[in-house]
């Protein structure tokens, strides 16, 4: 590893202190180098705040000393006035002689803009070290501007034959069929907090009468979607209890009723695209699905998803409800935690 490179995974490493605070701003971390030595650090804590730049500036104690400093960025410094002014008016002020980035930044906004106005300006520019690194700490960030969607996360849990539901009885209790344990169920709640939608279908809404919030972990609920086309949900589901923003994607109408919003999409073979779109003009940056078997199979059989998260657990079903379908799935990896499994695989040909 170059010295480039060592004080670039430092980035990365701070950048992650941001995940589920910062969307849709992406996880940036940076370090001023003076010396061989690291003088100042910082990330992205919060949308809205400042960036990791000006906190790393800030941190210096020695403010001369930026003017003998390299500056390293996981990402293209931003040039334009958003919710904070330019990082690349605050890197000349105080004339920092090099700055070396992970690599650009695809939003339209900056896209090259920041590198041009650094080298415009005399600043010694280097661009892409650990450029991979860097794209895959903010997946999220680069999906949503580069496909204009959410990243997709599918999630689910099967048995070890291969079921995510046992055959329910007509009349039978709402409530979720456990495959897993507890243990894993907080994991859950854990990543609902990093993702600011989760969604699910119709008959999981009806079948488990899910809250789909953070009760096993600290953090803030996302954003519930449902999909409900003859708007048939009895009134009484959690999910319509107005305790978080919630989206009742359905045919019929088009209102907002408290927290819960309603969208009228038709309900066909362009659903999903509507969908996705709708949620990328709502700024939107990632989401998590948790099934059931005929809207997870559907985001699969159109290419719709970057990765999946899969449980097994060490029940038998018998029979019941089969787990949805991967089609050649790449870059599995896959933890033992007792006597249940998690895979993990990505679709590098995702649409």
């Amino acid at each position: 590893m170059s010295i480039d490179e060592l004080y670039m995974q430092r980035c990365v490493d701070l950048a992650r202190g941001g995940l589920g605070k910062v969307s849709p701003n992406p996880m940036v971390g940076a370090v001023v180098v003076h010396n061989k030595r690291i003088v100042g650090e910082g990330y992205h804590h919060r949308y809205g705040e400042a960036h990791a730049e000006v906190h790393a500036i800030q941190s210096v104690k020695d403010i001369w000393r930026l003017r003998e400093s390299t500056l390293y960025v996981s990402l293209e410094p931003c040039c334009h006035h958003g919710k904070t002014p330019p990082c690349t008016d605050l890197i000349l002020e105080n004339k920092i002689p090099r700055v070396v980035i992970g690599t650009a930044d695809p939003f339209d906004a900056v896209a090259g803009k920041g590198i041009a106005r650094l080298r415009s300006r005399g600043c010694e520019v280097v661009v892409g070290v650990m450029k991979d690194a860097c794209r895959d700490l903010n997946k999220r960030f680069f999906t949503f501007h580069e496909k204009k969607r959410p990243y997709i996360i599918l999630k689910w849990a099967q048995t070890a034959d291969g079921f995510i539901d046992a055959e329910r009885v007509p009349g039978a209790v709402k409530r979720p069929t456990w495959i897993t344990s507890e243990k894993l169920r907080m994991l859950v709640h854990k990543w609902r907090t990093q993702e600011p939608v989760i969604m699910v279908g119709t008959q999981t809404a009806m079948k488990d009468n899910p809250h789909l919030n953070v009760r096993d972990w600290h953090g803030e609920n996302p954003l519930r979607i449902v999909l409900d086309q003859e708007l048939a949900l009895p009134a009484n589901l959690n999910l319509l209890d107005n305790s978080q923003p919630t989206i009742i994607v359905n045919e019929k109408i088009e209102k907002t009723a408290g927290s819960t919003q309603y969208w009228k999409i038709l309900f066909d073979d362009l659903l999903l695209d509507q969908l996705m779109a709708r949620l990328y003009r709502g700024n939107h940056q990632s989401m998590i699905v948790e099934g059931g078997r005929h809207l997870l199979q559907s985001l699969i059989d159109k290419n719709l998803w970057d990765e999946a998260r899969i449980f097994t657990g060490a029940h038998f079903f018998g029979k019941g409800v089969p787990a949805p379908v991967l089609y050649e799935p790449g870059n599995m990896s896959y933890t033992i935690i007792g006597n249940e499994c998690f895979y993990s695989f990505t679709n590098p040909g995702a649409a």
